[in-house]
């Protein structure tokens, strides 16, 4: 049987391993593992090699930086941050038609340089923001679906999990990929509050009055604002690098948590913190570790060539190429999460990137926003799960109101991918 089963192409086998169970809603990782592992022993390609493959996927410097960022973006929760950060944008928006609307674009998209998390975000998010724009009369699934889409910022605002995990894979600088999100998450962001305000001008939503001046809530939000100027000034500053970021911005949340606002008065808060940030770390790390098995099978048995080969095959012109690799990360991203996804479709990618010179920097963050569309995009959407979640919705609640902000995500997508140059000006400003 086993000699049967030899005679088959090893890659078209790892394919089916892989799909199978993923169709079967196993998850991810086992799938990833599971594929690898079997394919390895069927093919006597070292079985023995699997534990220091599977020590190797994490045993990486710039992946020490996950668990720091995680553990920051929780801790920076419990401090207050996010509610301060949040009555200060609040404060900012005013009563203006659309500006509660508005003010959950803004705040999201600063908070994305804290939490790096897309569905982190939503959850921190969403329990302060969502019942705030309910309350001043916008519709409660417009309102998560606003919170949902705009978290989907933080894999692409520096500092990004998604980029740390991209630039391990790629050999990409991690600062320079940071200050490559930037610009786009701006652009990104800039078209998201458009759309809100053209939704809420139609329906009569409008903001908050004011109840305290701009300068009180920023005196009192002033650590919480301070927090991505520490971390992204220490790297671009050559103070630290990416990995030790990760550690301060660690020690900054406790700092301002114990000791400036106060309100992480106990033990049983910091155990709780550490808690979630291992169960979420470990999920990532287990992603990882299991997609980097896979990733070296798929190498060893031609898999990762051929498939390079067969998309150039397709087309010598780069817009086809791009605008086919989009359409296969879209559709990636509706089935599984980014992380995943780098390690199982990079090494098809990478070569296409060498053939036809594009920049790294460029194609990590236009990937990179494309698979922030797969957050939000059914069946997965992992920050849809966790809005609706939250906001005791259903998916089916949610979905119609995401569609044109999904729609409006996608035209900020073909601005990135048209003009590179929007891409890598601070990197090259900065000489990173």
């Amino acid at each position: 049987m086993l000699d049967f089963i030899r005679q088959a192409d090893p890659a078209i086998l790892l394919l089916v391993l892989f799909a199978v169970p993923l169709m079967l809603r196993i998850p991810i990782a086992v799938c990833l593992g599971f594929s690898a592992a079997i394919v390895a022993w069927i093919y006597d390609m070292g079985i023995d090699m699997l534990s220091y493959n599977f020590f190797a996927g994490v045993a990486k410097v710039p992946l020490l930086a996950i668990p720091f960022f995680i553990l920051s973006g929780f801790i920076m929760e419990r401090s207050g941050i996010a509610a301060r950060i949040v009555y200060l944008v609040e404060t900012l928006a005013g009563n203006m038609t659309g500006g509660l609307a508005i003010a959950t674009v803004g705040v999201a998209t600063f908070w994305g340089a804290v939490s790096g998390s897309g569905p982190a975000t939503v959850a921190a998010l969403g329990l302060i923001l969502i019942p705030a724009m309910v309350k001043n009369g916008y519709d409660k699934p417009f309102a998560a679906a606003t919170v949902s889409v705009s978290s989907g910022l933080a894999i692409v605002i520096p500092p990004s999990i998604a980029f740390i995990v991209y630039g391990g894979i790629a050999n990409v600088s991690v600062p320079a990929l940071f200050a490559a999100g930037i610009v786009p998450g701006v652009i990104v962001a800039a078209f998201l509050m458009l759309t809100v305000y053209i939704i809420s001008r139609k329906r009569g939503y409008r903001g908050m009055p004011r109840v305290t001046t701009v300068w009180a809530a920023f005196k009192d939000a002033f650590w919480g604002v301070m927090s991505p100027v520490v971390i992204l000034g220490g790297i671009y500053g050559g103070v630290f690098t990416p990995t030790e970021a990760a550690a301060v911005s660690v020690f900054y949340g406790l700092f301002v948590g114990i000791f400036i606002y106060r309100t992480i008065t106990s033990v049983s808060v910091l155990i709780d913190v550490l808690v979630e940030s291992v169960k979420a770390t470990a999920v990532i790390m287990l992603v990882v570790t299991c997609a980097g098995l896979f990733a070296w099978v798929a190498s060893t048995v031609g898999l990762v060539e051929n498939g390079a080969e067969v998309l150039l095959a397709l087309s010598e012109n780069p817009w086809v190429l791009l605008l086919l690799i989009n359409v296969i990360l879209f559709v990636a991203g509706m089935l599984l999460d980014a992380i995943s996804i780098y390690y199982v479709l990079l090494p098809f990618l990478l070569p296409i990137v060498a053939h036809f010179g594009w920049d790294p920097v460029w194609f990590g963050v236009m990937m990179t926003v494309n698979l922030a569309v797969g957050q939000i995009t059914p069946p997965v959407a992992v920050n849809l799960y966790v809005g609706a979640r939250i906001s005791d919705l259903t998916m089916e609640d949610i979905t119609p109101p995401v569609m044109p902000l999904l729609f409006a995500t996608l035209l900020a997508l073909a601005v990135i991918v048209i003009f590179p140059s929007l891409t890598v000006f601070l990197p090259n400003l900065w000489g990173l």
